[in-house]
């Protein structure tokens, strides 16, 4: 499931060998929320992080959809949600701007980690514009997500080290960036599977790290093919190429 294209740093493998081992500390304790429309992901995610004692994370909800997730992180209120990016009900985002009470509860501040296999800036700087305190991909370690956990708990940014040149740039900048109405014709998945291909992932390959069928991948490519007016992946690479998606 790893990125060619990930950095060391933040980012690695999100398969580490066994399950996190670092990152709690004595004493140290943190209850955290996993929300993620893929149940094995999550599934995952438990094993490598949830073994408490040693890691000192303790998952207290699940949640597959925004209005669960919504209900789960009001119901537990914990200190830390690992919150996917896209979701059905209106993605990460829309979690995020109905979460923002709890947030800013000044007594018992609920904290976003955004933990995505999209590392499009435009994805990375809408959770962090919508609260989010840091954003890692999926191919981190146990280890680091771990730590990444415990610091987002103290109230610091995390964010992998590619990513953060995304926030950066568009902190720094005051103007608005500008619409591709054609990118917009696409949808979160869509664009997903658009970069990877434009990557040269197979579709087996594209298939697993998206959690979805090698049909479902063809779907989505026929249906970028179409929207966007090309005829083959090679022009589909070309196209993100040259809009600097890839």
């Amino acid at each position: 499931m790893s990125d060619p294209t990930e950095g060391n740093g933040t980012a690695g493998s999100a398969e580490a060998a066994g399950p996190a081992q670092e990152g709690g500390g004595p004493g140290r304790h943190v209850r955290v929320v996993l929300v993620d429309d893929h149940r094995m992901f999550r599934t995952g995610v438990q094993a490598e992080i949830g073994q408490t004692a040693q890691t000192g994370v303790e998952v207290v909800g699940e949640a597959a959809d925004v209005d669960q997730a919504v209900t789960v992180i009001t119901a537990t209120r914990p200190e830390v949600v690992l919150l996917d990016v896209h979701l059905p009900g209106g993605g990460g985002v829309e979690v995020l701007r109905r979460c923002a009470p709890l947030m800013g509860d000044t007594e018992q501040p609920v904290r976003f980690l955004a933990l995505s296999v999209s590392d499009a800036a435009e994805d990375v700087i809408g959770v962090i514009r919508g609260g989010a305190r840091g954003y890692v991909t999926k191919t981190i370690t146990g280890t680091d997500l771990v730590n990444s956990i415990f610091r987002v708990q103290e109230g610091d940014a995390v964010f992998s080290p590619r990513l953060a040149g995304f926030v950066l740039d568009a902190f720094a900048s005051t103007d608005a960036p500008p619409v591709d109405e054609d990118l917009d014709r696409l949808t979160q998945r869509e664009r997903e599977v658009l970069r990877l291909i434009a990557r040269g992932y197979a579709y087996k390959e594209i298939a697993k790290q998206l959690y979805i069928s090698v049909k479902t991948v063809e779907s989505h490519v026929s249906a970028v093919l179409r929207k966007l007016q090309l005829s083959n992946r090679h022009e589909l690479t070309r196209w993100a190429t040259a809009r600097r998606l890839v």
